[in-house]
């Protein structure tokens, strides 16, 4: 384990004090006990011949699967609550020399120090939280703050997501962070389906927390306009929950949920998510119906495939989570089904791998638009589909 020089020994200490944590415990314990009251063993019989049973067998079905979907949501966030209240960090006490050192570096640049805090994060990395405010000196930038304090710490920082642009002139908590290994750069390229205006695929890459990365993409049922709004809903369902705290196995059952749920015959959208880690590089992987993805490093391509369906089929779906250990200099390409449908026509799907280990462009943009040509050429320039590739390229 990596040490910070001036520090005593560290001490492992909840994030919650010891009442908010027995309180939250006992509110996961609640809504544990709640999803039990909608649990109920055994589905309705079928149904019979006679019509008035036929109509109340699927009226029974109907409030059985809403039960149990309630029931399992229930159970997700007490889950939640439980691994909250549990969650803890390791704590470096600052010794008395290396906070007037911290402090006195401070006041120079016109910042006053009142509290100095150095935790580590379970996967290694260091947060520091201080108490600081402007003294003299308008318009100090939280970023400049994280260069003064990267210098005096021997160790990058960058301020956290949640912070101000600005140093206040009142006491403030400030909470900066190590800077993650690794950096990324996005790419993506498009077509839309030859009979309509606008693409029913739609994607997103977001911070789910600092250096923690989701990127998805979602294709609607069907095409157009329609297919659009039902794909950028499931984004923005699935952003809302990952940004919630939410595991994206858990976030994927809810919106699967949600969709199996609705009104429309067929509420379907396909899911394709990555999550990735920029500490430490490991990155994981959810499909629901998506079409596969590619690991590209150097001329080694590793597909990614899982055999499942889309969203919003099944009542209940239990997600396969793939682990990878990405390295610098690989790209992640993910692509909506478009693709690998067009050149599955042409009887050129096996191509893909080796049209992605030939590729020679570093610039993710380039990337995709390389890969998207290709899949042009091979198709004769016709697009049965709405097409998308992104391309994440990963450096350290």
């Amino acid at each position: 384990m990596r040490r910070l020089s001036g520090l005593k020994e560290e001490n492992v200490v909840s994030v919650l004090p010891e009442y908010g944590k027995q309180k939250l415990l006992g509110y996961a314990e609640s809504f544990k006990e709640l999803a039990g009251l909608f649990e109920q063993k055994n589905e309705p019989d079928e149904y019979s011949e006679k019509e008035s049973s036929r109509q109340e067998y699927f009226w029974n079905k109907k409030l059985y699967e809403s039960k149990e979907l309630l029931a399992e949501h229930l159970k997700e966030i007490s889950g939640i609550m439980s691994e909250v209240a549990l969650e803890s960090y390791r704590y470096h006490p600052v010794g008395e020399r290396k906070y007037r050192q911290i402090s006195r570096y401070l006041k120079e640049s016109g910042i006053l120090l009142k509290n100095f805090l150095i935790l580590e994060n379970n996967d290694g990395h260091i947060e520091l939280n201080l108490t600081m405010k402007a003294h003299g000196k308008e318009g100090l930038l939280t970023e400049d703050i994280a260069n003064l304090l990267s210098v005096a710490m021997n160790l990058r920082l960058q301020p956290s997501v949640s912070q101000p642009l600005f140093m206040a002139k009142e006491w403030t908590a400030y909470h900066f962070i190590e800077e993650p290994k690794f950096h990324i750069l996005t790419g993506f390229a498009k077509a839309v389906k030859e009979t309509e205006k606008i693409s029913g695929d739609n994607y997103s890459v977001c911070e789910i927390e600092s250096g923690r990365l989701a990127a998805i993409i979602s294709d609607g049922m069907g095409s157009g306009e329609s297919a659009c709004e039902e794909s950028e809903r499931v984004i923005e369902m699935m952003e809302m929950l990952l940004g919630a705290g939410f595991k994206k196995e858990a976030a994927v059952r809810i919106i699967n949920g949600a969709l199996a749920a609705g009104e429309q015959e067929k509420n379907m959208s396909t899911m394709d998510i990555c999550e990735l880690n920029l500490y430490t590089g490991d990155c994981d992987f959810v499909k629901a119906g998506a079409a596969a993805t590619y690991i590209k490093r150097d001329l080694m391509v590793d597909r990614l495939s899982v055999g499942n369906l889309p969203l919003g089929i099944f009542q209940h779906i239990e997600p396969e989570v793939m682990h990878r250990k990405l390295q610098d200099g690989d790209y992640v390409i993910m692509l909506s089904d478009g693709i690998s449908d067009a050149l599955a026509k042409e009887g050129q799907e096996e191509l893909l791998p080796e049209i992605i280990a030939r590729i020679y462009h570093t610039n993710p943009t380039e990337i995709a638009n390389q890969i998207l040509g290709s899949c042009l050429r091979y198709s004769k320039g016709k697009i049965p589909d709405d097409m998308t590739v992104l391309v994440i390229g990963i450096w350290q």
